[in-house]
């Protein structure tokens, strides 16, 4: 008797709180199915979940585990006996619609989806396919006043086995900076579903908006635009334009050994590879070259197996900073990725005599690697 006079109060108590806060004269009291919320950020998008967790505990302290699926949250599409809908989903949490927000256009599922807010509801078959629905009706209680006119998008996925997880969670697994997968956890199953960003084309166009405003006045941020295009080696026309304008543009007219070293990258990822050799060794010779750019240039050159090329480079360096310590270190580096190593060792023990006390210790490890005849690069 008592536990169904508890059951009463609690629907009861639904009730009034539902009534109230449409009328937004509610009193503020503790809910029985908590309120959160979730953001991920993915690349420089963003995605929140505003969503109630209900227990698979009752308030009346029953647990429901093995009677959620089918029963607590019935298959399919319902007659909940309240509110407009004929045929509603599940509100994918509890208390007030659970929304989903993106902050820029994405893929669900591999289907597009506008930039936005939603209201989130999912439908259960028997088989464990989820119909994941993104409503554009955001402000309504549940899904008692679901409206198939307003889907936005419905994708379909297969719920999973999962840990025991009594409160109704959000997540976020397996996120990139390009993808997030968002899993409701919750009883014993995980449902899936991933979101993708053109992260790439984003930050263009965040780049050309934000390098006409004060970002576009400070030349390391102009150099930190061209070089996430090339590493992405996407707009490449744009990116050349963009290091012509640091050298000898409007606003910088610089020329320096970071400027026409972004341009040669430039031009080497459009394969024009004897212009950007041209510009690199323009830079290499232009007084503001320091022996740590030679030594990182030759670093990038053995990445590439360029292992010839960067000897080369690491021989200017010697020549021109004779007593610096990077200049036997980049030899040994040299002469360490031809397989010559006792050349390398040798000049890898001038250089520990010559270091900071900061950087004795790894080229201590080096010089025990080329003792065992092997290369550190």
């Amino acid at each position: 008797m008592r536990s169904k006079i508890l059951q009463l109060f609690v629907v009861l108590l639904s009730v009034c709180l539902f009534h109230q806060a449409s009328l937004g004269q509610g009193v503020t009291l503790p809910q029985v199915s908590p309120a959160a919320e979730v953001m991920q950020q993915v690349g420089i998008s963003n995605i929140t979940i505003n969503y109630s967790r209900p227990n698979v505990v009752s308030p009346q302290g029953e647990d429901r585990t093995g009677k959620v699926w089918g029963t607590l949250v019935p298959y399919g599409f319902n007659n909940l006996g309240f509110g407009t809908a004929k045929a509603s989903p599940w509100r994918a949490g509890a208390n007030e619609n659970t929304t989903i927000e993106f902050s820029h256009d994405v893929k669900i599922e591999g289907k597009d989806l506008q930039a936005g807010k939603y209201g989130l509801h999912m439908a259960i078959a028997e088989d464990g396919t989820v119909t994941i629905i993104f409503s554009k009706s955001t402000e309504v209680w549940g899904s008692y006043f679901y409206d198939e006119k307003d889907d936005a998008l419905r994708v379909s996925v297969q719920w999973e086995d999962h840990e025991a997880t009594p409160l109704l969670t959000y997540n976020f697994v397996e996120v990139t900076d390009r993808q997030a997968v968002i899993a409701l956890d919750w009883e014993k199953k995980r449902i899936p579903f991933k979101a993708e960003f053109d992260t790439p084309e984003l930050v263009f166009q965040n780049l050309q908006n934000e390098l006409h405003s004060s970002p576009g006045f400070t030349l390391s941020n102009w150099n930190a635009a061209i070089g996430y295009l090339v590493q992405n080696n996407i707009h490449l026309d744009e990116a050349l334009n963009w290091a012509n304008n640091a050298i000898e543009g409007q606003f910088f007219s610089e020329e320096n050994f970071r400027t026409l070293q972004m341009k040669s990258m430039v031009l080497a990822a459009m394969g024009k590879n004897e212009e950007a050799a041209k510009v690199m060794n323009q830079a290499l010779d232009n007084p503001t070259a320091a022996v740590a750019d030679y030594y990182t240039y030759g670093r990038q050159l053995i990445a590439q197996d360029k292992d010839a090329e960067a000897l080369e480079v690491f021989k200017k360096a010697s020549k021109k900073w004779k007593d610096h310590w990077l200049a036997p270190h980049g030899l040994a580096r040299g002469y360490s990725a031809l397989g010559q190593y006792d050349k390398a060792l040798k000049l890898e023990r001038d250089a520990l005599a010559k270091a900071p006390e900061n950087s004795k210790v790894f080229l201590e490890g080096y010089i025990k690697t080329l003792e065992q005849q092997k290369d550190f690069n």
